[in-house]
């Protein structure tokens, strides 16, 4: 490396750190999802699988708890740090299939920007893992191509099986793999060896707890999430969200590097044929299947995340080594300039916001549900009801709010939700004694509303709390004690999918 290099590689790995450093101090500070809660629920109680996704979210959450506490810094810790090993892998990646350190530090930066990682690494979710397997799978089939050794296929099996234990998306990983072996002439041999089915079998075995668990359940995780793609009413409305919606989501200028590198790629303006190639494919099989799921019903934003590492590279390549008509050099010159400042302001203002809504006046955003600002206050009332009435379990009408109660109440308080109960397969119920006391019974306010008459023989409103953030009522919910069951407490309804 020469002593240009490792200056490049010097200032990037600082500028990832100061970046990470960032999301570490949001995390504290950021009250946690909904979704999050959940999946720390998930956590306590270690499967194979679960109703919605594969566990690698609920191990992530699970290790950053045991390093800092049942907080929102803890449940959001270790996800923040796979940004280190993610930004590592693409812009190793980066270097290997364009030759050039700038594109590698440009790379990682890029990703790094944009909100898929900068909120998608601090706010848990499934896709947090996948983006950074996803980081590592480019980096282990750019190591395929470069050193044409058939080892490294172990290391593509590996990430692919992370990437399957984050979410089942990333089973398109395998369809494009082998798009990209049959295009390019020189890897097709790779299709004959074993070593390509050796890292296939380490994918499946590091999977095969996802599929044990599915098998002992009825298969409901995979009918539910594989039955997205079955087109049963045509909606194309939900195509128009796309667009502006990734925008955001890469931030405009990144977008705009990244839109014009894959036109590059395509127009095969640069590159050797295998790196286009691979990115083209690690871009656009998954981006097909999300453009169809549109043709019927919501795509929600987060659910690109496996192609970002794809499209980082390629906005690189537009920014670096794409030779532009001097209009266009002029868009480029400035996009790169202003990309990196332009999305971390975007980020300080997304927490800022949704930490207190002052951006908007205090009136409802996007954030405003599924950040739980006000639930400590919330919760604190809800105890001071339990405690009053004598209540054994808080019941909850939704998984949502059963995390949210979970998360907020004093630890040991028995919470459960009544209905859904395949969502807590994997978690002991409460016991006789907690089920046959009052409970109190939390949902959103509904007029006129006297839930669950007819399990219990008395139902009785002892109350209502809110949830607000500033002087804005987010929510408010209706808390109901129940007295006498007059037999199954919980709704033990089968799942639709297993209906």
């Amino acid at each position: 490396m020469t002593p240009n290099e490792a200056r490049i590689a010097l200032n990037t790995g600082l500028a990832i750190l100061a970046l990470v450093g960032l999301r570490l101090i949001a995390a504290a500070f950021t009250p946690i999802t909904f979704d999050e809660a959940y999946y720390w629920m998930w956590s306590k109680h270690l499967a194979g699988g679960y109703y919605d996704h594969p566990p690698m979210v609920a191990v992530v959450i699970r290790l950053g708890t045991m390093i800092a506490g049942d907080t929102e810094f803890g449940v959001r810790l270790v996800s923040i740090l796979l940004a280190l090993p993610m930004s590592w892998a693409i812009y190793q990646a980066a270097a290997i299939l364009f030759g050039s350190r700038r594109v590698a530090a440009s790379s990682a930066i890029l990703l790094n920007i944009t909100l898929m990682a900068a909120v998608g690494t601090m706010i848990v979710t499934p896709d947090a893992p996948l983006l950074v397997a996803s980081s590592l799978l480019m980096f282990a089939l750019a190591k395929v191509l470069h050193t044409g050794q058939g080892a490294w296929w172990l290391a593509v099996g590996a990430a692919a099986g992370c990437a399957l234990l984050s979410k089942y998306t990333a089973l398109f990983f395998g369809p494009a793999i082998l798009i990209w072996l049959i295009a390019v002439p020189k890897l097709r041999h790779w299709l004959i060896s074993p070593w390509l089915y050796l890292g296939g079998l380490v994918a499946l075995l590091l999977f095969a707890p996802v599929i044990l668990w599915n098998a002992e359940h009825h298969w409901v995780s995979f009918i539910k999430q594989m039955g997205r793609a079955r087109i049963e009413d045509f909606r194309p409305v939900y195509i128009a969200e796309l667009l502006p919606t990734q925008i955001a989501f890469a931030t405009p200028l990144v977008w705009i590097l990244g839109a014009m590198g894959l036109y590059a790629l395509l127009r095969r303006r640069v590159g050797a044929p295998p790196a286009r190639a691979l990115l083209n494919v690690m871009f656009w099989i998954i981006v097909a299947y999300f453009v169809w799921h549109s043709l019927h019903a919501r795509v929600e934003a987060n659910w690109f995340a496996p192609v970002y590492p794809a499209f980082a590279i390629a906005a690189a390549v537009a920014a670096h080594l794409v030779e532009w008509a001097p209009h266009w050099q002029h868009l480029v010159d400035f996009c790169r300039r202003w990309a990196a400042p332009g999305g971390v302001v975007m980020f300080v203002l997304l927490v800022v916001q949704a930490d207190t809504g002052l951006l908007s006046g205090y009136r409802r955003d996007a954030t405003v549900r599924s950040i739980g600002i006000g639930w400590r206050e919330t919760a604190a009332a809800i105890e001071a009801a339990r405690a009053q009435t004598g209540a054994t379990c808080v019941l909850a009408s939704d998984y949502g709010t059963t995390g949210w109660l979970a998360f907020h109440l004093p630890k040991g308080t028995c919470v459960a939700q009544q209905s859904q109960r395949i969502r807590w397969i994997n978690m002991p119920e409460p016991d006789a004694a907690q089920l046959a006391g009052p409970l109190l019974y939390v949902r959103e306010l509904w007029p006129g509303d006297a839930p669950l008459k007819d399990r219990f023989a008395r139902v009785g409103k002892v109350g209502e709390v809110e949830r607000k953030r500033g002087p804005l009522v987010v929510e408010t919910y209706a808390l109901h004690l129940l007295q006498g069951p007059k037999g199954e407490v919980f709704d033990r309804t089968p799942p639709p999918e297993l209906q």
